[in-house]
């Protein structure tokens, strides 16, 4: 049984070198939660591998800056990102996406950037780990659109168009609780065109980050199923960037997923007094969402690397147990094969048209 992932953070890590810290993704480590010996072990197949750029300097890494938390009456908010330099963005892009060729290259086969589906999955049947290229942001791509194509034809299936701060398409969620989503204007003009071209390529549109009015933009533009890649339900833990049942009712209904997210500030109401969320918590998510819209419209969404997951699971190598706990619940061997792959692979099927 094949897991396939909605989202990870682990290009961001392994680049520059004082990032990674000699990490390697190639060889078995402590760091991080993501290589290839600890995906081979837990089963994990490949995934959404994101590009994600930081302001410079900034330490993307656990939890958010305490600094930069502000405690509310009843809970906090975190303040929305700064924009970043698009020439800036552009550039760490590029050089991401030739570290992520060198990597396929040095790992002589055992790695494979994926651009079709029939390519996804020859790499499930013969055990080689399948990356499809994904944007954090979409910083890097000029609002005329004249370097999308290139960057598809690098292998870019997937976009987020905004992380957690503005940028020339539109405006993203910044980090509350408890708050709705509703939070700023929607799509720019360059969004909106943004929106049918990915459509006409084939192209994955990410709503994670964004916030209502652009998650409405763009379920009201876009011909392709709606995609939240690591998400988790707003009705059980009311922060800002989890999503509200009317906005799961437009993505079941558009044929599209929801990979829920193992971040533990997403999954549990005092998480950041805590410090950690029950494995269980994931399982509450993806029983609720199931419930709501159906099992064919939830997946996983891990955002290792990217975000704090909880202690039980650890890493990679703690999806057996989730799976565990999947199955303690009640969902059966049916259940469990659409959650961990196939309902990714119909959507990206439906999405890339190839």
């Amino acid at each position: 049984m094949p897991i396939f992932d909605g989202h990870n953070d682990t290009l961001l890590h392994l680049y520059p070198p004082e990032r990674s810290e000699g990490r390697s993704f190639l060889a078995r480590g402590e760091k991080g939660h993501l290589d290839l010996p600890r995906a081979r072990e837990a089963g994990f197949s490949g995934g959404l591998f994101a590009i994600f750029v930081p302001a410079p300097k900034e330490d993307f890494s656990g939890p958010p800056d305490p600094k930069r938390i502000i405690k509310t009456q009843n809970g906090y908010e975190v303040k929305l990102a700064d924009p970043i330099d698009p020439a800036y963005a552009y550039e760490v892009t590029n050089e991401v996406i030739a570290s992520l060729f060198h990597l396929e290259e040095a790992a002589a086969g055992a790695v494979k950037v994926v651009r079709r589906v029939p390519e996804l999955v020859d790499c499930w049947e013969r055990n080689v780990l399948a990356i499809v290229l994904h944007f954090e942001g979409a910083e890097a791509i000029d609002p005329q659109l004249h370097n999308l194509e290139a960057f598809y034809q690098q292998g870019l299936r997937s976009l987020g168009i905004t992380w957690s701060r503005p940028n020339a398409f539109g405006w993203g969620v910044p980090f509350k609780f408890p708050a709705s989503p509703d939070i700023g204007p929607g799509l720019t003009a360059a969004g909106k065109d943004l929106v049918r071209a990915c459509n006409r390529l084939g192209i994955i549109i990410d709503l994670s980050h964004l916030n209502a009015q652009g998650f409405w933009d763009v379920a009201k533009l876009s011909t392709a199923p709606l995609v939240a890649t690591h998400s988790a339900a707003h009705a059980l833990v009311p922060r800002s960037r989890n999503l509200t049942d009317e906005q799961l009712q437009a993505i079941g209904a558009s044929h599209g997923i929801v990979g829920i997210t193992f971040a533990i500030y997403d999954l549990a109401s005092d998480a950041l007094t805590q410090g950690d969320a029950p494995l269980t918590a994931v399982v509450q998510h993806i029983a609720y969402i199931a419930q709501r819209i159906g099992i064919e419209h939830v997946a996983f969404g891990s955002d290792f690397d990217g975000a704090t997951i909880p202690k039980k699971m650890g890493d990679v190598t703690g999806l057996p147990k989730l799976l565990a706990a999947l199955r303690e619940y009640g969902f059966d061997d049916a259940a469990l094969r659409k959650l961990t792959h196939e309902n990714w692979r119909r959507v990206i099927r439906d999405t890339w048209q190839e």
